[in-house]
């Protein structure tokens, strides 16, 4: 459908703010660990288990809420996900046992996966031909300008008047989201019914894996940022801060390089060759970690190289699940924080074993690089298949 560019900026501003509150939600939880914890009555380990349960809510909602917003229109189903989110997340404002809070998390991150699917379906859709994955990648600026400004400022709030009031105020951004996308977003044409047969196909198949692997890296490096900091650099507690504020930035910045790389050439070749350069960055970061100035710089460069591939990778699966690009799209977001539990886990093996923190960094390097080979065996595989020839 035409949009002229205002209306256009507008629309996507919209999916913006909604992806803004699920970033939010999604990452502030992890500096209010302490707080959260006392107010429960369990252990910080227990805790952990509030972002774990916020994760299987996104696996387990971006199929089954997919399936259920396609039987509305985009902008009515991007609205109802919102409203739930921002039900769910005044829920866990007012969760005070382990169990209500847990399930209230799970809740909260049930419409996380459907709304970012169907979100970047919309914004492609919206989008002029050659720009799609630009589009995609200003929905998710919502998302990296919430670990620059929302998660801080989320964390001194609850660390300043409850935490509780922390997740009031992550409700009152899905409510303006609602109220943003009624007002800003024209009604946009997706596919009018799941084709699930979509799951048969190998493509969905190798991006999902692409996916899991490639995002594992990331966060292989990004669960260990505050005791490398502290342990490894030297710095002190409020460092800490400093360093996921300009994480943040540089994923501010790679979001939008990446995208500009994707539409320029192809999304799986921008994705081999991003995450090629994070691999490289992760290793030689390992051993100068314990350098402040250069620590930093490099918290930066990896903020920046880790959400340039996140666009890229989101416009691949659009593309191997053509005809039913809302579940692919959706589907895939359950494959990122997959990558998050994935990368988590085997970035602490090696810490695990008295490696030192900076050994996950090890681990980041290796999944980066088996994602970057994943990606180049999927575009010479692509360039392989024959040509139909015409029979006109």
């Amino acid at each position: 459908m035409f949009i002229n560019p205002i209306n256009l900026r507008l629309a996507l501003i919209s999916l913006a703010v909604g992806g803004f509150g699920l970033g939010l939600t999604e990452f502030v939880i992890m500096g209010l660990l302490r707080e959260v914890a006392e107010s429960t009555g369990v252990s910080i380990s227990q805790a952990g288990h509030y972002i774990s349960a916020y994760a299987l809510g996104v696996v387990v909602g971006a199929p089954v809420l997919t399936a259920l917003a396609s039987r509305f229109k985009a902008r009515t189903a991007l609205m109802g996900l919102m409203g739930c989110f921002a039900v769910f997340n005044t829920l866990s404002a007012m969760a005070d046992s382990y169990a209500l809070l847990f399930a209230a998390r799970f809740l909260a991150g049930l419409p996380h996966g459907a709304f970012f699917g169907i979100g970047a379906v919309v914004a492609k859709n919206l989008a002029p031909p050659g720009l799609a994955a630009r589009a995609a990648a200003t929905m998710f600026a919502g998302l990296t300008v919430a670990n620059v400004l929302g998660v801080p400022a989320g964390t001194l709030i609850g660390q300043s008047v409850g935490w509780q009031w922390t997740f009031v105020l992550v409700g009152a951004v899905g409510v303006l989201a609602m109220l943003a996308i009624y007002l800003l977003l024209p009604d946009v044409q997706t596919e009018s019914e799941l084709d699930w047969s979509v799951l048969r196909r190998g493509s969905l198949w190798s991006v999902l894996a692409l996916t899991v692997i490639g995002t594992g890296g990331f966060f292989a490096w990004y669960s260990y940022i505050a005791p490398l900091v502290t342990g490894v650099t030297g710095l002190s507690d409020r460092w800490v801060t400093v360093a996921t504020i300009l994480a943040g930035v540089g994923m501010t910045v790679g979001n939008v390089l990446g995208a500009k790389l994707a539409d320029r050439y192809s999304p799986l070749s921008a994705a081999s060759i991003l995450l090629l350069l994070l691999s490289g960055t992760l290793f030689v970061f390992s051993k100068v970690a314990a350098q402040p100035v250069l620590a930093l710089g490099f918290i930066l460069l990896i903020g920046a190289l880790s959400f340039s591939i996140i666009a890229p990778i989101q416009l691949a699966m659009i593309q191997a699940s053509e005809g039913a690009e809302t579940m692919g799209s959706a589907i895939n977001q359950s494959a990122f924080n997959m990558g998050n539990a994935l990368g988590a886990y085997l970035g602490g093996l090696p810490v695990a074993m008295d490696l030192g923190v900076a050994s996950a960094n090890w681990v980041g390097a290796g999944l980066a690089c088996a994602g970057s080979v994943m990606a180049a065996w999927m575009v010479l595989n692509q360039a392989r298949k024959p040509t139909v020839p015409c029979s006109c």
